[in-house]
């Protein structure tokens, strides 16, 4: 949700047009912009009961998949420095710094969220006891019961995003060994089609937390994105000219996200799926986290919009955008006079845009960037 990729392309660069291995990928800040308002635009739809209308309320609910675009972009940006180095083009940076720099991105915006929300937030700070601080504030909300909160309930997703960002320098490790590109392919690849089976298992969990929602049930997202970071250190005309075909991959991730919106996903709402559904819905993401990155690190031509300076922009704002969304929504209601799941679905969403992104925007001027030069200067 919130990785960014600054290194300097490499003396040897590819073809013109062509995104080298470690460069920096404009457009991809588009798409983090577009992923954050997918995210608003579903849980605005929920609230407003828009996703219980006719003909567009499944495809409504399913902009949740926004998610598999953020864990997809965070695999690829991650995983791209092992990727790189593993093909002796580079070096990866050692577990401690890349953790403490994961560390300052994250926590001190989202903390100034947790607090605002649970001391200020009626609806949270009536219930909000010891437990719930604890649990929102060490990001463990989808391993404690009842313990995600209005204002807060989309952290569930940053919850599996640090402890995928913990479990990497695992897998890095596990991997260092195997230098071969196609054998590193096929690896991340079977490692993603693997964890679709998390949901078959029968592991134990209390009562109100579902195992689903820990990390290795959302691994094939994650996985879309390190199997992307491995193609792209690859110059393999054939993958390129597949992958890279945006016409053909956005299409692709089209059809997959109409699919993910029917009962193949899960039922709509909030119901549980049954197994099998949930494997459907998390393949589909993967495709489409997959098929909408892959041209833009993948593809030779230029993306104006996504690469534009208010897509550019928007996407330097979306982690302030996802943190910030739901307790502004949560105030849209009251402070508008508008009852939730009544309607106003156009006018929710362009009062809650119109408030989440100036808090964004200073979010990041305020606490995302100070706090992450402090660090690069403090620590390197």
């Amino acid at each position: 949700m919130t990785t960014t990729a600054t290194d300097p392309a490499p003396a040897n660069s590819p073809a013109p047009g062509r995104v080298p291995p470690r460069a920096f990928v404009p457009a991809l800040e588009g798409m983090r912009a577009l992923a954050a308002f997918g995210v608003v635009l579903t849980h605005v739809a929920f609230q407003t009961g828009a996703t219980g209308a006719p003909v567009l309320d499944r495809l409504w609910g399913r902009f949740d998949m926004a998610v598999a675009v953020f864990f997809g972009l965070s695999g690829f940006l991650l995983w791209r420095p092992h990727a790189v180095a593993a093909r002796g083009s580079g070096s990866a940076p050692p577990a401690g710094r890349y953790l403490l720099h994961r560390a300052a991105r994250i926590l001190p915006a989202y903390w100034v969220v947790v607090c605002a929300v649970l001391i200020l937030l009626p609806s949270a700070a009536h219930s909000a006891g010891r437990r719930v601080w604890l649990a929102n504030l060490a990001l463990l909300q989808v391993f404690v019961p009842l313990t995600l909160t209005d204002g807060l309930t989309q952290m569930w997703s940053l919850s599996v995003e640090v402890a995928f960002y913990l479990l990497l320098p695992i897998l890095a490790c596990a991997l260092m060994w195997m230098s071969g590109p196609r054998a590193r392919v096929a690896t991340v690849a079977a490692f993603g089609v693997i964890s679709l089976g998390w949901n078959f298992l029968p592991v134990p969990t209390p009562e109100a937390i579902h195992s689903d929602n820990w990390l290795p049930g959302y691994l094939p997202w994650f996985a879309a994105g390190m199997l992307l970071a491995e193609l792209v250190c690859d110059d393999v005309p054939r993958w390129r000219r597949i992958a890279g075909n945006r016409w053909a991959m956005w299409s692709l991730a089209a059809v997959a996200f109409a699919l993910s919106a029917t009962d193949l996903a899960g039922p709509a709402g909030l119901t549980r799926g049954a197994p099998w559904q949930y494997v459907m819905k998390m393949g589909l993401g993967a495709v489409i986290g997959f098929g909408l990155l892959a041209p833009l690190v993948l593809g030779d031509r230029r993306h104006r919009w996504l690469e534009s300076r208010v897509a550019a922009t928007l996407g330097r704002w979306s982690y302030g955008i996802f943190i910030w969304h739901l307790a502004v929504l949560s105030m849209v209601f009251p402070v508008f006079g508008i009852i939730p799941f009544t309607g106003h679905f156009v006018y929710v969403l362009l009062l809650t845009v119109a408030f989440t992104v100036p808090l964004a925007a200073a979010s990041y001027a305020l606490v995302e960037e100070p706090v992450r030069h402090w660090v690069r200067r403090r620590f390197g």
